[in-house]
């Protein structure tokens, strides 16, 4: 089958070629993959040195089981489904039954692309955040894939949404997302927030971590920035609040099924800013990494209409 590979000699450090198929355990479906999507983490691991040249990345996929699991459980062949897994960059990939959600014929299964990680990772840091009504959140990075979603889900919650961008071009639709503040960096937060859900990392975390209240949180999602975090002397001397790490464990259907049927219901929406087909992946990460993609990149792995 085809995949994409980490090449350290491509473009953006991915090419298609052909790799074996993958072989399913017993608890996990074969998926046949019709859409993908990019995210930050598979470009900096292809770029890293810490993946070895061959390896197939992607977490985020889309597309029809094509051969339900051995063991009986899950959805069975001809479903369509969304999943986050590992190795989705390809025309199969095998799922476990506890990472995938069934996707209604009203909902474009591209659309679902954009959903897993980016979709998790907001609802989840969310959640850790505790409850949000009334109070302020503060979302950086809102303008990219888990910021559309967190200002959407923090808005549903009933939070007064402070959406951080790196510009005002990449805010504008955030208004219309829900956000009650659209700020550039964190100019003009002259108060403190109750919550920060953070993409960026750096001095960025630094700076709103400053912002935080007493018995805040602050969430870290990503780190797109690259930079380092330097805390001056005592910055966490004082009133209570906390930094939490965020990595996405456990089983997703349950979070997955959430998402997909707030998409059907019109409760949220999957931005994609860029889509096309996989053979132009160099093209999607050149334009992420360039900061050009409002939303998420999504891959058609096939040319469907689903």
């Amino acid at each position: 089958m085809r995949a994409i590979i980490v090449d350290p000699s491509a473009p953006a450090a991915l090419r298609l070629a052909e790799v074996a198929q993958p072989v399913a355990g017993p608890s996990q479906v074969l998926l046949d993959v019709h859409h993908t999507s990019v995210n930050y983490g598979d470009l900096n691991d292809a770029r890293s040195g810490r993946v070895a040249p061959g390896a197939v990345l992607g977490s985020d996929a889309a597309g029809v089981v094509a051969r339900g699991a051995a063991d009986g459980s899950g959805p069975a062949a001809g479903t369509r489904v969304v999943a986050l897994g590992t190795a989705t960059w390809a025309q199969l990939s095998a799922v476990e039954v506890g990472a995938l959600a069934v996707v209604p014929p009203s909902v474009d299964l591209a659309e679902t692309a954009a959903l897993p990680v980016a979709g998790i990772a907001a609802l989840r840091a969310l959640r850790a955040a505790g409850p949000v009504l009334g109070k302020r959140v503060l979302i950086t990075g809102a303008s990219g894939g888990v910021g559309r979603f967190a200002v959407q889900l923090a808005v549903r919650a009933g939070a007064h949404v402070i959406a951080s961008v790196g510009s005002v071009a990449r805010g504008e639709a955030l208004v219309k997302t829900g956000a009650d503040e659209v700020v550039v960096g964190l100019n003009g937060i002259d108060q403190p927030v109750d919550a920060v859900l953070d993409t960026v990392g750096g001095p960025q975390l630094v700076a709103a971590w400053n912002l935080l209240a007493p018995g805040g949180s602050l969430q870290s999602i990503g780190w797109t920035s690259g930079k380092p975090a330097v805390f001056p002397p005592y910055s966490t001397v004082g009133a209570p609040k906390s930094l939490t790490s965020f990595l996405i464990e456990g089983e997703v259907s349950a979070d997955l099924a959430t998402l997909v049927r707030l998409v059907a219901e019109g409760r949220l929406t999957a931005e994609v800013g860029w889509r096309g087909p996989w053979e132009q992946v160099a093209v999607a990460a050149e334009a992420m990494l360039g900061r050009r993609v409002n939303g998420k990149a999504v891959l058609d792995v096939v040319p469907a209409t689903s």
